[in-house]
């Protein structure tokens, strides 16, 4: 029983470390959509068991960047600009609905702890550290989400978000992106703070809507990069 138990989290960890190298490697084009994943040359490159391997690969399959097929195994899938841009139109409508919610429901101290997660985008931005600002925006979303009071909203979002998050990752690396960002939020959160649920619900949807064109951007450059 004790081995199992700690067998679990040196699994989690390498599952981890693979979903971020694999998600790496397919939009550097290391892996080409139509590649093949295999299980066991996955895991003696990574030098792991094939456990930790499958759970990346399913993560990555949740994700829609691997395809799983039965008898067939799994490969990278083929994501078109169109159908990147969709999601990203879907999920911010989500996102601006939750940001209305907000506006009724949102105490004053967790208006408050918002303005504090965004200032700490601020300061990970003005660092130039992408991936504490990353994971500061990420915060900041899941704090109006959780604000917003509804748990159906919540699932059906996260869903979409964990489909678009490593697009999401590589925009952060745009030049100026964070800047922008950061900006956008402090608007959103005046807007809460206000009470104006329908400028609060505008600001979201655009916020995240712009990162639709961002994404495709990203999309376009990595095909290009592939072709070459």
């Amino acid at each position: 029983m004790s081995n199992v138990m700690e067998d679990e989290p040196d699994q989690r960890s390498s599952s981890a470390n693979l979903i971020r190298i694999l998600e790496d490697d397919i939009l550097n084009g290391a892996l080409k959509p139509g590649d093949k994943l295999d299980e066991q040359a996955l895991a003696k490159r990574f030098e792991v068991s094939r456990t930790p391997v499958r759970e990346a690969l399913h993560h990555l399959a949740s994700s829609g960047l691997v395809e799983i097929r039965r008898n067939q195994g799994a490969a990278v899938k083929t994501v078109t600009t169109a159908e990147l841009v969709e999601m990203f139109q879907v999920l911010a409508e989500m996102e601006g609905l939750a940001a209305r919610l907000c506006t009724r429901r949102m105490t004053e101290e967790e208006v408050k702890e918002l303005r504090v997660l965004n200032d700490e985008c601020q300061a990970r931005a003005n660092a130039g550290d992408h991936l504490g600002f990353f994971a500061a925006n990420n915060a900041f979303h899941a704090l109006i989400y959780k604000c917003a009071q509804n748990r159906f909203l919540t699932l059906e979002s996260s869903k979409l978000r964990r489909r678009v998050e490593v697009y999401r990752r590589h925009i952060t690396f745009q030049p100026r992106r964070m800047g922008r960002s950061v900006e956008e939020h402090y608007k959103i959160v005046d807007a809460i703070e206000q009470g104006s649920e329908e400028r609060a619900h505008i600001l979201m949807r655009e916020h995240v809507d712009l990162l639709a064109g961002s994404a495709a951007d990203v999309l376009v450059a990595l095909e290009a990069k592939n072709r070459g």
